[in-house]
């Protein structure tokens, strides 16, 4: 599948001083030819911060796109370092479809991406459509953020707007040992509405000799599983020990 160019909708990004794309659904793709914000598209939007842990997210938007789930996809400078260390990717504005395509070992689906410095983007207002948003890996200063409304970019905004409209937010802190003021954020989440969980893999479904892969793939799984989407990533409890290796 060949993904259409962006449409460059010449507004310039405050903080980067450069023209941001508004994005373009490709062609083909489980969203149909409309781009981000065409009626009847309501996608997941998906926060990638700097945490450690960019495996995650890409087995989570691979989920997505899986089910045929629209998704608006923002990444953070920081998570941009940290892709580029752990994978060696780049990840940049003007090629942003090429290098999400490297990230992911394959051609994405119904994608939308906004730049972290747009605060003007659609994710921004409440009046976007949107089914909620997932934040993977979410840094313990974007948990910080989003905790107290600072909206320092996009992400932390978008974040806010769906606590703020109700929607389904899922947080995915990585980071431990965690101190007090962490633990006070991430109730401060709960008690707005999200549900906040931990990168912390189960062994039942792969048995104590599980991959990396596999221990991902769970993390993700239950992320899905929190954002009401089907997917068959681990092998769900069968209440009989070892079923799940079976």
């Amino acid at each position: 599948m060949t993904a259409s160019a962006p449409r460059d909708l010449g507004r310039v990004d405050p903080l980067q001083g450069e023209q941001t794309s508004k994005i373009r659904v490709p062609s083909g793709s489980a969203g149909g030819s409309g781009g981000a914000g065409s009626a009847g598209r309501v996608p997941w939007i998906v926060g990638v911060t700097g945490a450690s842990g960019t495996p995650y997210a890409a087995a989570v938007l691979r989920g997505l796109f899986d089910a045929g789930v629209p998704v608006d996809l923002v990444v953070s400078r920081a998570a941009r370092l940290t892709l580029l260390d752990e994978t060696g990717v780049s990840f940049r504005d003007a090629h942003w479809h090429d290098d999400l395509t490297k990230w992911l070992d394959r051609e994405p689906g119904d994608v939308a991406y906004w730049p972290a410095g747009d605060l003007a983007a659609g994710p921004s207002s409440g009046s976007y459509p949107a089914r909620g948003m997932l934040v993977v890996p979410a840094s313990t200063a974007a948990c910080a953020g989003i905790a107290i409304g600072l909206s320092k970019d996009l992400l932390q905004r978008a974040a806010e707007v769906n606590l703020k409209e109700r929607r389904r937010v899922v947080v995915v802190p990585r980071e431990t040992p965690v101190s007090r003021s962490h633990l006070e954020h991430l109730i401060a989440l709960v008690d707005a509405g999200a549900t906040v969980l931990p990168a912390s893999p189960g062994f039942y479904g792969a048995g104590a000799g599980a991959t990396a892969a596999q221990l991902v793939d769970f993390v993700a799984g239950k992320v899905l599983d929190a954002a009401g989407v089907p997917h068959t990533l681990f092998t769900r409890w069968r209440g009989e020990l070892g079923a799940a290796r079976g």
